[in-house]
């Protein structure tokens, strides 16, 4: 039997974004891509996360010269969040670049993964913003975006 997962989000107009907390998680995202180290890809990557206080806490990406050694922004931005306010739920990360041409940029496999250890960690989903040329496209979990993902020894269900 052959069955189908069918991804939804939303698409924001970047022009028109009515959630003040999004046009925050922008401002903080946009804002740290300055920090990004990424003098051999050249790809400014930052994140930024809303925390249930309404305090965000942002990253950008670290690169090094050992590629497997690099940072990508939302693991700098979630770990930074887990050391600093540790208890508190991240309701929604946006992920922005500084290349903004086109169709943003989705988390890497690596950082799915590590927002969905988070999900599973809280017990609730995590919005997910990915900051594109016109748009903001949102996603309501990372199931959305790493259905079937490992969930120490299971598959998460979308």
């Amino acid at each position: 039997m052959r069955e189908q997962l069918l991804i939804e989000y939303d698409k924001i107009d970047k022009q028109n974004i009515l959630d003040e907390d999004v046009r925050r998680l922008l401002a903080a995202a946009r804002g740290r891509l300055a920090d990004s180290y990424s003098p051999y890809s050249k790809f400014r990557v930052a994140a930024a996360l809303l925390l249930d206080s309404g305090e965000i806490i942002s990253g950008a990406n670290q690169e090094n010269a050992a590629f497997p050694s690099c940072l990508c922004a939302e693991q700098v931005a979630f770990a930074a969040a887990a050391s600093q306010a540790p208890g508190q739920k991240i309701l929604k990360t946006l992920i922005s670049t500084s290349s903004l041409e086109h169709e943003p940029a989705a988390p890497c496999g690596n950082c799915r993964q590590v927002i969905a250890e988070f999900e599973n960690r809280q017990d609730s989903s995590i919005v997910i913003l990915l900051e594109g040329k016109d748009f903001i496209y949102q996603f309501d979990s990372i199931k959305s975006l790493l259905p079937l993902g490992f969930a120490g020894g299971h598959f998460m269900h979308p």
